[in-house]
């Protein structure tokens, strides 16, 4: 992967990969997200997400979203709990059009009262439609089990009270704390050579100057295993269990990348597929994840299914974690579940977006991005003792926390 990398003269980072396709994709990060609310503004991350397309100094909401979709490209946005993305996919003689569009709608929005009034409600439609679907809703409740009384617990979409709260006071507070140059990395994949991208950036990015940021994420510490059940109006039961992990940088981030791919990842053959879906047919929906922020991690595995079901299903989960604390991976397993790694890296190469995406957030966080080569050789080293080590400490069930939710009400 040879990718070139360059500061804009205000300190915004660059990052490009040059690419023989026809189609161009970049986007701006900005380190900024659900974490990084004050108290008083859940919500408000994703909502600036969302409010930055209402209208710039020299453009209206129906400007900004015709300017790329009238040459048939796209433009999106999306908030996590740590990063804001602004980004687009366009053929390349439009490659200006885009730099000039993100850098409009990220430094010059203005947010009008009555469009953010107005997307105050289509952002509780959406919460709304998540709270109809006990699956999603999992997923963030226990999080704010696991993350207790810290920014990292709450929902990135807020609640109907906070976000009908929200004032332009509250937009511009969090954009003049968090929006700042130097928390910032714009990033580019397509056709066009890195010293045009590097003036064009240079152009329609180089001129916005902030003061360099100061503001300083509360670290999340003092984990607490915590199991709840409540009671749901719903057909299925749905069952989540996890532990804190590894954080973004840790040295053994890799191996738990591995052990959740083989446990159960996207593969049709990862091990909690074959025994609970296929062999006994007990679930349609299990897997395991691992998400890692820049102080801590977490890991989960979420399994819904029938009442009749949920015991056995339960205890077969339970049997698979134990197996993988107290057997070492087999030689030709061991193998297996590194290839599989590496063709899935591989393959995700494929998408010109998902690499952009991967390659601005790596230099975001560590200031670097490591090439295929690297990645592949960190995966060929792990040992089966290395992750024997890893399953001991993340896999201890004594320090699961666990989330139920049963059919009743």
């Amino acid at each position: 992967m040879d990718f070139c990398t360059f500061e804009l003269s205000n300190g915004i980072r660059v990052i490009h990969l040059q690419t023989a396709s026809v189609v161009s994709h970049c986007g701006l990060i900005i380190n900024a997200g659900s974490r990084d609310e004050l108290e008083h503004q859940q919500g408000l991350a994703h909502f600036i997400e969302h409010s930055i397309f209402k209208g710039t100094t020299k453009r209206k909401t129906f400007h900004i979203l015709s300017r790329l979709d009238s040459v048939g490209a796209e433009i999106n946005a999306y908030t996590t709990k740590e990063e804001t993305w602004v980004y687009g996919s366009f053929m390349e003689k439009h490659l200006a059009r885009a730099v000039e569009l993100i850098g409009d709608i990220c430094f010059n929005s203005i947010f009008p009262e009555k469009e953010i009034n107005k997307e105050k409600d289509v952002i509780i439609d959406e919460i709304n439609s998540y709270l109809d679907s006990p699956s999603e809703m999992i997923f963030d409740e226990f999080e704010e089990l696991v993350y207790a009384n810290h920014p990292l617990g709450r929902n990135i979409l807020g609640t109907e009270e906070s976000v009908r709260s929200f004032t332009r006071d509250d937009i511009f507070e969090m954009t003049s704390r968090r929006y700042r140059v130097d928390q910032m990395v714009f990033s580019s994949v397509g056709p066009t050579s890195p010293d045009k991208v590097c003036k064009i950036c240079e152009k329609y990015l180089g001129s916005f100057k902030t003061e360099k940021s100061t503001d300083v994420r509360k670290p999340f510490t003092g984990y607490t295993p915590t199991n709840t059940v409540e009671d749901k109006d719903a057909f299925q039961m749905h069952y989540l269990i996890g532990n804190e992990a590894y954080h973004a940088g840790h040295p053994k981030k890799t191996g738990l990348i591995l052990l959740n791919n083989l446990l159960g990842g996207p593969a049709m053959n990862s091990t909690l597929n074959l025994q609970i879906r296929e062999k006994h047919g007990m679930a349609y929906n299990i897997e395991s994840s691992y998400q890692s922020y820049s102080d801590t991690g977490l890991f989960q595995i979420y399994l819904g299914t029938d009442e009749r079901f949920f015991a056995k299903a339960e205890r077969l989960v339970m049997q698979e974690l134990k197996k993988l604390r107290e057997k070492a991976l087999g030689i030709s397993q061991l193998h297996m579940a590194k290839q599989q790694l590496i063709g899935q890296i591989a393959l995700s190469q494929e998408s010109g977006s998902g690499t952009m995406l991967a390659l601005g957030k790596s230099y975001l966080l560590y200031d670097r991005v490591d090439s295929l080569e690297e990645v592949y050789k960190s995966i060929e080293a792990l040992t089966s003792s290395e992750l024997l080590e890893i399953a001991n400490e993340i896999f201890d069930t004594s320090r699961f926390s666990s989330l139920i939710y049963r059919k009743g009400g």
